[in-house]
C-alpha cells in the first residue's frame, strides 16, 4: 500500500536505514497556472512505497497571460525559468535518477507554450510533458489513490487549479470518468473580478458561469454513478487546503495534518460567506492564507461551493496528494515497481489504445498482426534499422495498432487522416511528446518520407524525437506492407542482418502458399528504406 509511507521517518535510534540499492530517488515538478511545485521522493523498490523527502513551492503566476494574445508573458516565463533552475539543482543534489515534469493548463493553452517548453529543454535540460486535461485528471487520481484507501465506495475527486478544474469519478481499481474544465481560480479572478469584495450581483453572475461551465463534467460523472452508490467527495489543491485550514481553525483542537480532514457543506458555506465580504488585505491577515492565495481564494471557493451543490454532497475530504504524487506513482508504474490496487493502471497505455481501435472501427485482428510483425522487426534489427533505447518499442506498438484508423474517414491518403485522429484523440498514459510521436509514426508508415514543411514533422520539436519517428515509421512501413489480405498468410518473419543489408524471409502459414503479393509489397519499400537508412533490403520466401 503506497499510503503506508508518506513522510520521511528515519531518525537517530530508529530502525537501520534501507540500503541505497533498495531506494531509488526521483523528482517531480508540476508547472501550474499559479505556482510551480517540486517534490523529491525516495522510492522503496521492495515495499512498492515512496516517501516524500523534500517539497518546495514557488509562486510563478504563469496564468497571468497577455490579455490580448493569450501568450505567456516574459515576466512569467522568467519567474518560472529561474524557479525551474533552482528546482533542478535541488533535485540533482538529492541524487535523483530522473526529474519527471508536467505543465498544465496555462502552458497548454498559451500560443507560445511549446516554445517556452523548448527553451526549458535547451536552457536547463529538463524535458517537460505538456499533459492534456484528461491525462492531468488521471495523474491526480493516481496521486490521491496513493494516499487514501477508497474501500468499496466510489470517490469523486475535485482538483481546483489556477486555470482548470478536474473532476474525476473513480474507485480503487480505475477511473470511471476523467474530466477537465477550463475554469480555475486564477482564470476567474483575471476575467471576472474587477472589484474586491465582489458585489452581490457579480457574485451571482460568477456562480452561474461556474455552474454552466461545470455542467458537462458533472453530468458525465452522474451518468457513471451506479444506482445505490453514494460517492465520497475528495478535494485537493491549494484552494481546498486553504479553505480546510480556515474551517479547522475553528476547532477546539485543530488537526496536526489536514490530509483526511472532513469539511461539511454548512461549514464551507460559512467560510465562503466570510471570505466574500473581506478585502484582499483582510484575507491576507488570515494565517492559513498567503498573499497570492488571498487574491484568488474567493473564485476558487465559489468553484468548490458550486460543485458541491451540483453534486448534491454534504461534505468533502481533504487530500494533500494530487498531481505531483501522481507523477511519482506513474513513474513507479512505468518502471514495474507497483502492483496491488495499481495493477489495472499499469495497463493504461494498452487499454487506451484498444479503446481508440474500437472507437474508429479498426480491424483489430489485422492491426495486431501488423503490430506483431513490427515488434519482431524492432527486436531483430537493433543496431541496423534503429538505435533505440527501448522507449520506441511501445510507441511503435501503439502506432501499429492505430495506423489504419484514418480509413474511418477515407481510404484515400488515410495515413494523413490517421495522424489527425491520433493527434487529436485521447491517449492516456502517454506524454504530449510521446502522443505526437505515435501519431507521426502512423503518418509516415506509407507514401513519402518526412518533409520539413509537414505539420506532423514540425510538431516534433527535438532531434531525438524526429530520429525515433524516422526509425519506427520505417519498421511500421515494412510490417504494414505484409498486411495485404483480410486473412493471415505470413506466419512469421525470419530476419537476418549484416552491415548495411536486411534480409527478410517470409514464412508462409501453409506449405507451398503463394506469397508473391507480400514479397512484391515489401520489395516496393526497398528504395525508401535505402534512402532513409542506407540499408539494402532483400526479400525471399521460405521454401
Amino acid at each position: 500500500m503506497l499510503d503506508a509511507v508518506s513522510e520521511p521517518t528515519a531518525s537517530a535510534g530508529s530502525e537501520p536505514t534501507r540500503s541505497s540499492a533498495q531506494t531509488r530517488r526521483v523528482a517531480a515538478i508540476d508547472i501550474g497556472t499559479n505556482s510551480t511545485h517540486l517534490l523529491v521522493a525516495g522510492v522503496d523498490t521492495i515495499l512498492g512505497t515512496f516517501s516524500i523527502e523534500q517539497a518546495e513551492k514557488s509562486t510563478t503566476r504563469l496564468g497571468e497571460r497577455d490579455p490580448d494574445s493569450g501568450e505567456l508573458t516574459s515576466a512569467g516565463m522568467d519567474r518560472a525559468f529561474e524557479t525551474l533552475r533552482r528546482f533542478r539543482d535541488l533535485a540533482v543534489s538529492h541524487d535523483v535518477e530522473q526529474i519527471v515534469t508536467a505543465a498544465t493548463s496555462a502552458v497548454r493553452e498559451a500560443p507560445n507554450g511549446r516554445e517556452f517548453l523548448q527553451s526549458i529543454q535547451d536552457g536547463l535540460g529538463i524535458d517537460v510533458d505538456l499533459v492534456s486535461g484528461p491525462e492531468e485528471a488521471r495523474l491526480i487520481y493516481l496521486g490521491v489513490l496513493s494516499g487514501m484507501t477508497f474501500g468499496d465506495r466510489p470517490h469523486l475527486l475535485l482538483d481546483i487549479g489556477g486555470g482548470s478544474t478536474e473532476l474525476i469519478l473513480a474507485d480503487g481499481r480505475d477511473a470511471r470518468a476523467l474530466t477537465s474544465t477550463r475554469v480555475g481560480a486564477v482564470r476567474l479572478q483575471r476575467d471576472f473580478v474587477k472589484d474586491d469584495p465582489i458585489p452581490p450581483q457579480r457574485r451571482s453572475f460568477l456562480q452561474a458561469f461556474i455552474q454552466g461551465s461545470l455542467e458537462p463534467a458533472v453530468d458525465k460523472v452522474h451518468r457513471r454513478i451506479k444506482p445505490g452508490e453514494i460517492p465520497v467527495l475528495v478535494a485537493t489543491s491549494g484552494t481546498a487546503m486553504a479553505i480546510g485550514a480556515l474551517a479547522a481553525s475553528e476547532d477546539e483542537r485543530p488537526p496536526l495534518k489536514l490530509h483526511g480532514y472532513r469539511v461539511s457543506r454548512q461549514r464551507l458555506d460559512r467560510v465562503v460567506e466570510k471570505l466574500v465580504t473581506m478585502t484582499p488585505d483582510q484575507r491576507r491577515d488570515l494565517s492559513p492564507i498567503n498573499d497570492r492565495r488571498a487574491e484568488i481564494i474567493v473564485p476558487g471557493a465559489l468553484i468548490l461551493q458550486t460543485t458541491m451543490q451540483m453534486l448534491g454532497v454534504d461534505e468533502f475530504v481533504l487530500s494533500e496528494r494530487a498531481l505531483r504524487e501522481g507523477l511519482i506513482v506513474d513513474w513507479m508504474l512505468r518502471h514495474g515497481l507497483l502492483e496491488d490496487r495499481f495493477s489495472f493502471q499499469s495497463s493504461i497505455r494498452q487499454r487506451t489504445v484498444i479503446h481508440q481501435v474500437q472507437r474508429f472501427a479498426v480491424n483489430q485482428r489485422r492491426a495486431e498482426r501488423v503490430a506483431t510483425h513490427a515488434l519482431s522487426l524492432y527486436d531483430a534489427t537493433e543496431g541496423l534499422m534503429h538505435h533505440d533505447d527501448g522507449q520506441g518499442r511501445e510507441l511503435l506498438w501503439a502506432a501499429a495498432m492505430l495506423h489504419a484508423c484514418g480509413q474511418h474517414i477515407n481510404l484515400s491518403a488515410y495515413h494523413k487522416h490517421s495522424w489527425y485522429l491520433i493527434r487529436h484523440g485521447e491517449l492516456l498514459g502517454y506524454s504530449e511528446s510521446e502522443h505526437l510521436m505515435v501519431a507521426a509514426i502512423a503518418r509516415y508508415h506509407r507514401r513519402s518520407l518526412p518533409k520539413k514543411r509537414h505539420e506532423s514533422w514540425q510538431a516534433l520539436v527535438t532531434r531525438e524525437n524526429r530520429r525515433r519517428v524516422s526509425e519506427m515509421s520505417l519498421l511500421l512501413r515494412l510490417a504494414a506492407a505484409l498486411d495485404r489480405r483480410p486473412e493471415p498468410v505470413v506466419a512469421s518473419l525470419q530476419v537476418n542482418t549484416t552491415p548495411d543489408v536486411l534480409d527478410l524471409v517470409l514464412v508462409p502459414e501453409r506449405l507451398n502458399q503463394n506469397l508473391s503479393l507480400e514479397q512484391w509489397s515489401l520489395e516496393s519499400c526497398a528504395e525508401v528504406v535505402r534512402e532513409a537508412s542506407g540499408v539494402k533490403l532483400r526479400v525471399s520466401v521460405q521454401g
